[in-house]
């Protein structure tokens, strides 16, 4: 059986992290969450996820730093990075390193659909 796929949901929100995270889990995902940026970066330096989902306003370290250490990091080549912002001027500068780009809110069917993608395609 293939292993299960890894998740990272790097988001401030108390409730919308759990909410990004228990998605990822019923698309068959195993998810963390880092509630800010410096933890985040500590996480990725240990782990590689093959998905993070990354808000872009986070206390400590930016999501633009976290972002540019993810697109630059060997390790991470691989790891597909799911933009959640509710700022659409941020979304449109960031769009070419991500892989998408969503605009909060988010709901749990847009996420949970394309978890579902997202596994399938490191499944195949």
């Amino acid at each position: 059986m293939a292993e299960q796929p890894f998740a990272m949901v790097i988001e401030d929100d108390k409730d919308l992290a759990a909410i990004f995270a228990d998605t990822l889990k019923e698309a068959g995902f195993q998810a963390e969450v880092a509630r800010d940026g410096r933890v985040a970066m500590e996480r990725l330096a240990a782990v590689a996820p093959d998905v993070v989902v990354l808000d872009m306003n986070l206390p400590l370290v930016s999501g633009a730093e976290v972002l540019k250490y993810i697109r630059t990091d060997k390790r991470l080549a691989n790891t597909r990075v799911i933009i959640a912002t509710a700022n659409p001027q941020i979304a449109s500068m960031v769009q070419d390193q991500a892989d998408l780009v969503l605009i909060k809110p988010v709901g749990f069917s847009q996420l949970f659909n394309l978890a579902i993608r997202l596994r399938s395609v490191r499944q195949s």
